[in-house]
């Protein structure tokens, strides 16, 4: 019996953990990526509650913290840098803002492509132009590539999937604005204290800075906004934008802008989630944010995305063939996992970007008292433990 056969568009975190276990349960797996290359740097994300099991089955939880981001906790400042508020790591049993379990983006893909790359075939440079599904497969074109027809196709392409748009429609109908925007990048600097530290102003704004592994800093950006005509891939243009949003904004903003335009890694997007009614349509399905985009106010998008990798892969494979049964089973499994995880804890929006100063003194207060003894039970319980809960199956592996 030949081996069944799955593309997936997306080589971040979610498709390469779709990889491993694929590929263990006997797939022949084809990852495309419209990238050059694995995408260095970015954010540090968390891995937390049952994501960390399948961390542990996969075997990559000491790499992970060999290579981890470590962090004290979050502190406020005003604009002076004086603290305001601090949530320490260890005053939330690891499971607070910042978890315990730390990592850059792009080390994270980097770790799931070396440990996949032998299994898996990597496609870098191209993207997925035309898909047409039949009753035998998916007949798949490319930008770069020549056609090929597989089994499944899976689409972990991020919030603004074109796998998504090909099979299921325009993104305005799945994605859902938060009202917010951000932008982060490295700078050279370094902030050896091992805080991630955040000033808000007025306007509902926030600068922050936070430290990487290799000793750098990470720059955090965010504001409240309607809808900008911005393109998003025109770096010149957003920068320009920050600028002109933070221009009297104190602490290290104008220091933290002056390094964007050096920086390789520079993001910007809005704020987002995205609400689909199902994530699969015949034999072609999603997978981390192309599904499901918590939004980065969450903390929740890797932990989902590594939950959802083996979750998928196991119902795939134990459905034998069947792929509407196996992406049924996976959609019951995961989706009450991931409506909580896509609740965001702190005071939402309002918490992370309060509007006037009366608000960001209220919102500071509420820190320290969340991180004051008696109240740090409470608030793990209720603003931290969202990737909790879920029992994860037992699958048999074939390799």
């Amino acid at each position: 019996m030949n081996e069944p056969t799955v593309l997936i568009s997306g080589a971040g975190v979610a498709g390469p953990a779709l990889a491993f276990w694929l590929a263990r349960h006997g797939w022949a797996v084809t990852v495309v990526e419209r990238a050059p290359g694995l995408r260095p740097g970015g954010q540090a994300v968390d891995v937390r509650g049952t994501a960390r099991t399948v961390l542990d089955r996969m075997g990559l939880t000491d790499r992970v913290r060999a290579v981890g981001v470590r962090e004290h906790g979050m502190a406020y400042v005003d604009a002076r840098g004086r603290t305001r508020a601090r949530l320490p790591v260890a005053a939330f049993g690891g499971e607070g803002i910042v978890a315990d379990l730390e990592i850059q983006r792009g080390d994270l893909a980097r770790l799931l492509y070396e440990a996949t790359r032998d299994h898996v075939e990597y496609v870098f440079d191209d993207s997925i132009e035309t898909l047409t599904q039949d009753a035998d497969g998916v007949r798949l074109t490319f930008d770069r590539s020549a056609p090929r027809t597989v089994d499944l196709v899976v689409g972990a392409d991020g919030s603004h999937s074109r796998t998504r748009a090909l099979a299921f429609g325009p993104e305005s109908a799945y994605v859902r604005p938060l009202g917010a925007y951000l932008a982060y990048f490295s700078t050279p600097g370094s902030d050896a204290d091992g805080w991630f530290r955040m000033h808000n102003a007025p306007g509902g704004r926030v600068v922050g800075v936070r430290p990487t592994r290799d000793g750098r800093t990470a720059a955090l950006f965010s504001f409240r906004s309607d809808a900008l005509d911005v393109d998003r891939r025109d770096r010149a243009a957003q920068q320009r934008l920050l600028a002109e949003r933070f221009a009297d904004v104190g602490w290290r903003a104008a220091e933290l802008l002056a390094a964007a335009p050096a920086a390789t890694d520079f993001y910007f997007d809005r704020y987002a989630q995205v609400r689909m009614d199902s994530w699969h349509a015949g034999r072609v399905g999603l997978l981390g944010d192309a599904a499901w985009c918590p939004s980065p106010l969450t903390g929740q998008g890797t932990s989902l995305a590594l939950v959802g990798a083996y979750l998928l892969a196991g119902e795939l494979t134990a459905a034998g063939g069947d792929h509407r049964t196996g992406y049924r089973r996976f959609e019951e499994r995961l989706r009450a996992h991931v409506a909580k995880g896509q609740e965001i804890p702190g005071g939402g929006l309002a918490g992370f970007l309060p509007a006037g100063r009366a608000a960001i003194r209220m919102r500071d207060a509420s820190m320290r008292v969340l991180a004051s003894r008696p109240m740090r039970g409470l608030a793990t319980r209720l603003f931290f433990s969202h990737a909790d809960g879920l029992d994860l199956p037992e699958y048999a592996a074939c390799r």
